[in-house]
C-alpha cells in the first residue's frame, strides 16, 4: 500500500508528485501501530456515559461513543461544544467526573499505564521542551513509555526523515518554526507505536505540502490496523478523510454516522458536511445573517 493510493483524491498532480517524493524514501511500516493488547475484539475507543463537570457547569454530558479499530473517526463541534474537553479525556489528560473511557478495552482510570501506552496524542498547540534538540525530545518521549536503545534511534531517524527534519535533528527546538514544532510533535506521538492517534486540529501551522502528507499518513496508519480519532474545524478534511463522524454541541452528541447517515439525519439530501454541520448546530441562521450583512455592505 502506498501513501498516494490511500490518500485523499483531491490533490493536484504537483502535490501528488511532491508527496510521493517525500514518502518514497521512507518505509511506510514506520507508521504501523504496535502489537494489539490482550483484549481481542474490543472497540479501539469506547466512552460510556463519560461526563465532565466544572463546578455547576457541565462541559460534557454523559457521552456514549464507540470507535472500531481501523477507523478514521471525526469528532466535530462549534467552539465551546465540549469537543476539546472530550479529546483530553480520551487522551488521558483529564479525568472524567463520572463514566468510563476505555482504550482497546483498558479503562483509563483503572489501568492508566496500559491504556495511555496505546494512545498517541497530538494537541492543537505544540508544547515542547525548547532546550532539547529534536532527536533528544523523541528519545525523551520514547523513554516515558519504556522504549530505548537502537530500535528507538532507528525509528526516530525514520520519522525525522519522513517530515524532512533530519537536518534539524541536533538543533534545539527553540530554533524551530511553528510548522516544524508541529511536525516534531506528530513524530513524538508516533514514536512508541500507538494503536490509537488522538488528534486535535492537526493541520494548524502546517504548509500545504505537509498537510497533504499528514492526510496520507493517517490513511496509511489505519491501513496498517491503527485508528485515528480526529477533531478539526476544517470540514472539507473531515468529509474527505473520516469513515464516520460525530457532531457535538453543548456537551451532547447531536448527529452521528457516515456521511450518508448524517445526510438522512439532517434531512439534507446530497449536502456536504459544512451544510449539515451548520444545520444541526444552528449555525445556518448565523450564516444567513452574515450573508445579509455582506449584501448590505456591498450595496
Amino acid at each position: 500500500m502506498s501513501f498516494i493510493e490511500t490518500g485523499v483524491a483531491t490533490a493536484t498532480d504537483a502535490e501528488r508528485r511532491a508527496t510521493a517524493s517525500d514518502c518514497a524514501r521512507v518505509d511506510p511500516g514506520v507508521l504501523a501501530p504496535g502489537p494489539a493488547g490482550e483484549r481481542p475484539g474490543s472497540p479501539m475507543l469506547e466512552l460510556r456515559e463519560a461526563r465532565k463537570q466544572y463546578g455547576r457547569f457541565v462541559a460534557v454530558k454523559g457521552l456514549n461513543l464507540t470507535v472500531q479499530p481501523g477507523e478514521i473517526f471525526g469528532f466535530l463541534g462549534p467552539n465551546g461544544a465540549g469537543k476539546t474537553t472530550t479529546i483530553r479525556m480520551v487522551a488521558g489528560v483529564l479525568r472524567p467526573t463520572s463514566g468510563q473511557v476505555l482504550v482497546g478495552g483498558d479503562d483509563l482510570l483503572r489501568e492508566p499505564e496500559r491504556a495511555k501506552a496505546r494512545v498517541g496524542y497530538i494537541p492543537d498547540r505544540p508544547y515542547l521542551y525548547d532546550k532539547l534538540s529534536g532527536g533528544e525530545f523523541l528519545r525523551f518521549v520514547a523513554g516515558l513509555w519504556g522504549r530505548e536503545g537502537d530500535a528507538v534511534e532507528a525509528r526516530a531517524d525514520r520519522l525525522l526523515e519522513l517530515f524532512q527534519l533530519t537536518p534539524w535533528k541536533d538543533e534545539l527546538i527553540e530554533s524551530y518554526s511553528h510548522g516544524m514544532r508541529q511536525k516534531i510533535l506528530i513524530s513524538s506521538a508516533l514514536i512508541h507505536q500507538p494503536e490509537l492517534i488522538v488528534v486535535d486540529e492537526p493541520m494548524v501551522g502546517l504548509d500545504p505540502r505537509s498537510a497533504r502528507l499528514l492526510k496520507d499518513l493517517f490513511r496509511t496508519f489505519v491501513g496498517h490496523g491503527g485508528t485515528v480519532f480526529l477533531s478539526t474545524h476544517t470540514l472539507e478534511v473531515a468529509e474527505a478523510l473520516c469513515d464516520r463522524i460525530a457532531i457535538i454541541n453543548r456537551g451532547e452528541i447531536i448527529a452521528f454516522g457516515t456521511m450518508d447517515e448524517l445526510r438522512r439525519q439532517a434531512e439534507a439530501g446530497g449536502a456536504h458536511l459544512e451544510e449539515i454541520f451548520l444545520k444541526v448546530t444552528g449555525g445556518e441562521a448565523m450564516s444567513d445573517i452574515i450573508d445579509s450583512l455582506r449584501e448590505a455592505i456591498e450595496k
